[in-house]
């Protein structure tokens, strides 16, 4: 549990993973240099619950080098987030530990998935289902460190997140998730919390830094799709982009307009 002046939410956030049913577990939480009551409350928890280890970082690290600091001290076989924010329903943990158990070969899962139409969860996919998956289909990689379950192997085999601001998750699961299978897992066991302090509240401000991460893995030599496969996603994206300028003029929505245009510039040596 990464935090930073989250003194409104840490507590619910905290009592939420130690009411879980499954006990075999370690909440560490990284202070990231908060200026509100976020630590004191964090410590209070340790204080009365061994399972809780709180560091405190030695200077503000930002989003995902924080998360990297976090698994850091990290013991356990899996890693779960749950931000400072956010919250995991009693049953969460020992579901998704289960379902990652039944897929030895698996690096990670991500749950809050909408119901596929060809098979329950949980399923596991290769890399280049995966890829398949999220760009080809219903989409995969779009999902929050909140919907997430990672062995700790794996992520320390890959070096943890990308210092990318705003979209180190997606690059994240596009690295996973073309060196491991991935496991696919349904819905109710996290709750996303929305409130006006989070940066996703504005997303629409880094499409483009999301457009620029998916076309450097799909330019990749070591792509699990092949080339055809790439080549009609690329052609597909930039038909949706042009019709999303053509659509934002017709209803003078010119930040429609200029994010499209912003995201097709990413396309044109492709």
């Amino acid at each position: 549990m990464t935090a930073y002046n989250r003194e409104k939410y840490i507590a619910a956030a905290m009592e939420s993973v130690l009411a879980s049913d499954y006990d075999n577990l370690e909440l560490i939480v990284t202070d990231d240099r908060s200026s509100d009551r976020t630590l004191e409350i964090a410590k209070g928890f340790a204080k009365r619950d061994p399972r809780v280890k709180v560091f405190l970082n030695e200077k503000n690290l930002s989003d995902y080098p924080n998360r990297n600091q976090a698994a850091s001290h990290a013991t356990g076989k899996y890693l779960k987030y749950v931000d400072a924010d956010d919250f995991i329903y009693p049953w969460g943990l020992s579901l998704l530990v289960n379902m990652m158990e039944r897929f030895p070969d698996a690096g990670f899962g991500l749950c809050s998935l909408e119901q596929d139409e060809a098979r329950p969860f949980p399923f596991q996919l290769s890399p280049a289902e995966a890829y398949a998956y999220h760009f080809q289909g219903p989409g995969l990689f779009h999902k929050a460190p909140l919907s997430s379950i990672i062995r700790t192997s794996a992520f320390r085999e890959v070096g943890g997140f990308a210092q990318v601001r705003w979209v180190g998750d997606y690059e994240m699961w596009h690295r996973l998730g073309r060196r491991y299978p991935i496991v696919l897992m349904p819905q109710g066991i996290v709750w996303y919390r929305v409130h006006g302090e989070q940066e996703s509240i504005q997303q629409w401000k880094y499409n483009s830094v999301y457009e620029a991460v998916k076309l450097k893995f799909l330019l990749a030599e070591d792509c699990p799709l092949d080339k055809a496969a790439v080549s009609s996603i690329l052609q597909r994206t930039k038909a949706t982009l042009r019709r999303d300028i053509l659509a934002g003029m017709v209803r003078m929505n010119g930040r429609r307009v200029k994010d499209a245009i912003s995201r097709l510039k990413i396309y044109k040596n492709v």
